[in-house]
């Protein structure tokens, strides 16, 4: 069993950065995809951005890449969200999960272990 733990969130203005953590326990965190999902009030969660095991290969959403960098630290077990100019859209609860697949991919179904999220807010 994997257990993700996230951190780093907080309330900011519009242009800051923040950088989220999430440490992963149990499991073989090198062997899985990771990801970076939010869910906005009277939203759906949506994908943010995922990194695979193989490579490191990233994947984003549009409207965030060139702002937001994903990275992992295997042996620290942990991944990471560089959010650069951040904008009051992008104020939402943001959840890591692990995908056992270790592709890392978008589709929120696959992944297999989640995070209990941290709060974003971003003030115009």
């Amino acid at each position: 069993q994997v257990q993700l733990v996230e951190s780093g969130g907080g309330l900011v203005q519009a242009g800051d950065s923040l950088r989220l953590s999430c440490a992963a326990s149990g499991g073989t965190f090198s062997s899985y995809g990771m990801g970076w999902f939010r869910q906005a009030p009277g939203k759906e969660r949506e994908f943010v951005a995922a990194i695979a095991r193989v490579g490191s290969s990233t994947y984003y959403r549009d409207s965030v890449k060139g702002r937001f960098t994903i990275s992992r630290d295997n042996a620290k077990k942990t991944v990471y969200l560089q959010m650069n100019s951040l904008k009051p859209e992008d104020t939402a609860v943001y959840y890591c999960a692990a995908d056992e697949g270790g592709w890392g991919t978008s589709r929120i179904y696959q992944y297999d272990y989640w995070g209990q999220g941290t709060h974003v807010t971003v003030s115009s």
